[in-house]
């Protein structure tokens, strides 16, 4: 893996030495004749052609240094066109397809003008409808080129890039209208890529995969460059095929022998709920050796109940692997596979200390809950935390966010890191650069990376418990939304996904929002639902709600990544642009909307 200055370089060796190995393993939505996923296959050899011939008109167009987006709902053209920018020196900026949905368009719009993109790659069924949304923004001197019709170039010239050179640009989660470019050198890349197969015990050659999106850091780092920097392959579905139909991703690691794989924890959750006993039959899990679990808060009962339901398809104890990571990082902070049938570490802890940011036993005894089923959190007097393991790479403090006082283990704090795998800062935000990349401890270290993630060192493993912005504050106690959203989702069988947050006043209030399952007609008390969500946040963590809303499936945002946008959310309630089906909200709650719609 060493010898190379850029992951240009490498990738442009695994070509020259394997080209008939597969790089790509693409599988289609639909089923072959015997219900097998339909797969298209990608050698290096192949992928570095076409990558080469794209590269050259980038370089004719003067694409060196400049940056290009790749708007790519395919997968084999997204991972030409990335490639493809690394081959022409450009800077890539990978971005979710609009497909037509207002907040996605926004987000689009917003890069380009972030990036100051210069040229668009997209395909030919989708390059009419880029275009008309860049020319709409005001953006129609931006290049539109569909991939899959690259006009003749002229020749391609390596790039002498080195470690300080810019990979890609990749946009985090959060405000569709102002976001963020996090800046990854190849230097970031080559050594989070060292970080990752340290932590997983990943092999040359090794089948990876999923099917989580490329314009996100765990899908796009994780397991499209993950397994070329292995020199192995990628086996890979849409994001689409995974949630119409979860088991095709366990199909896929049973017929494709992936070893490593993994996703957020909500599509675990969804598995458990969506796969049946007689597909459950059909699966082999055997070689599935490690199972990721990352990109948003790991809850232990969902591990737990997927390795009891996973197990007699062959899933070994111990393979679910908590891991730890954001696209500031590049990808990877902590984690590490453990020995064979080691579970990952866990804490049980007092529920009230935690809210004080303490950990503490809890004062009784637990009492364990039933499983497999939907997860939830245990009562309200206790709360289970699953370690994300030791810190891969660099260095991890945990630091008290106001004084900059280094805490010693077994405090909770804001997460700080430094290494070689932190990303240069915001594009074009020097003033957010410093203040989130140039973390200065009460002694005056500087350097560290503020990640906004709150947590615990606890015999050198990272104990993350919730997140500094996300934090309610009620009746100065310190609630986890996560906790809110997980109790609210037990009420009912008929509660899809939820989201919880605060709203500012003469004190905070806390708002619901909640999904239901049921499609078609509601023929249901939706008043009787909304006001035993509110009951159960009275018993468990007595407090009131400000407002609770029932609303239809999909109205709760999640990132590309599948964490939920709660500041997008509490927007979109405070403007008064949420359509629920049934409400129920406090007159001072509801003074704040009308103000907010103003």
């Amino acid at each position: 893996m060493n010898g190379h200055r850029s992951f240009t370089d490498l990738i442009l060796s695994r070509a020259r030495q394997t080209p008939g190995r597969a790089a790509l393993v693409l599988l289609g939505e639909a089923g072959g004749p015997g219900g097998e996923q339909t797969a298209e296959t990608v050698s290096y050899g192949e992928l570095d052609r076409e990558a080469r011939a794209l590269a050259g008109w980038l370089q004719e167009h003067g694409a060196r240094g400049e940056r290009v987006m790749v708007l790519q709902s395919r997968r084999r053209l997204f991972a030409v066109s990335l490639v493809a920018c690394l081959y022409a020196g450009a800077v890539a900026v990978p971005v979710p397809p609009a497909g037509g949905r207002r907040h996605h368009e926004e987000r689009v719009t917003g890069i380009v003008k972030d990036a100051a993109v210069r040229i668009a790659l997209t395909d030919s069924a989708e390059a009419p409808e880029v275009s008309r949304l860049l020319a709409g923004a005001g953006y129609g001197d931006v290049a539109c080129l569909p991939v899959d019709a690259v006009p003749g170039a002229g020749p391609w010239h390596r790039p002498d890039l080195g470690p300080d050179s810019v990979a890609f640009l990749q946009y985090t989660s959060g405000s569709t209208r102002d976001p963020r470019g996090v800046v990854v050198t190849h230097g970031n890349v080559m050594a989070n890529q060292a970080a990752i197969g340290r932590a997983l015990g990943t092999r040359p050659g090794d089948r990876l995969g999923g099917w989580l999106p490329f314009h996100h850091d765990m899908g796009l780092v994780g397991q499209l460059l993950h397994p070329l920097w292995l020199g192995g392959t990628a086996v890979l579905l849409s994001p689409t095929a995974f949630v119409k139909r979860p088991v095709r991703w366990l199909e896929a690691i049973s017929r494709y022998g992936v070893r490593v794989s993994g996703a957020p924890d909500f599509a675990y959750e969804l598995c458990l709920r969506r796969i049946t006993d007689e597909q459950l039959a059909g699966l082999d899990l055997s070689g599935w050796e490690t199972a990721v679990s990352g990109g948003e808060p790991v809850c232990d009962r969902t591990l737990r109940a997927f390795a009891e339901r996973f197990a007699p398809a062959g899933l070994r104890p111990g393979a679910l692997t908590p891991c730890y990571g954001l696209a500031e990082a590049t990808l990877l902070v902590t984690g590490a596979v453990r020995g064979p049938g080691e579970e990952p570490a866990r804490l049980v802890v007092d529920a009230a200390a935690l809210e004080r940011h303490e950990l503490r036993a809890p004062a009784t005894e637990p009492v364990p809950e039933p499983a497999p089923g939907p997860p939830a959190v245990p009562g309200a007097a206790h709360r289970a935390l699953v370690s994300c393991g030791p810190v891969a790479d660099g260095e991890l403090r945990v630091v008290e966010p106001a004084g900059g006082e280094v805490l010693p283990d077994g405090r909770i704090g804001e997460i700080w890191l430094r290494g070689p795998g932190v990303a240069r800062g915001y594009w074009g935000r020097p003033a957010e650069t410093a203040l989130t990349f140039d973390g200065r401890t009460a002694d005056g270290d500087g350097g560290h990376l503020r990640t906004g993630d709150l947590g615990a060192v606890v015999d050198g493993e990272l104990y993350v418990t919730g997140r500094l912005k996300d934090m309610i504050v009620v009746a100065g106690r310190n609630i986890y939304p996560q906790d809110l959203e997980r109790t609210v989702q037990r009420v009912s069988s008929l509660f899809g996904a939820a989201t919880a947050f605060a709203v500012p006043g003469e004190r905070d209030r806390i708002v619901v929002v909640q999904e239901l399952r049921a499609r078609g007609r509601y023929d249901i008390d939706l008043a009787a639902l909304t006001a035993a969500v509110g009951n159960r946040l009275a018993e468990e963590f007595e407090v009131r709600a400000g407002g609770v809303l029932l609303v239809r499936p999909g109205t709760v945002r999640r990132t590309t990544s599948g964490k939920v946008e709660r500041a997008a959310m509490r927007g979109l309630f405070l403007r008064g642009e949420l359509r629920p089906l049934h409400e129920e909200i406090l007159p001072e709650v509801r003074e704040l909307m009308t103000a907010g719609a103003r």
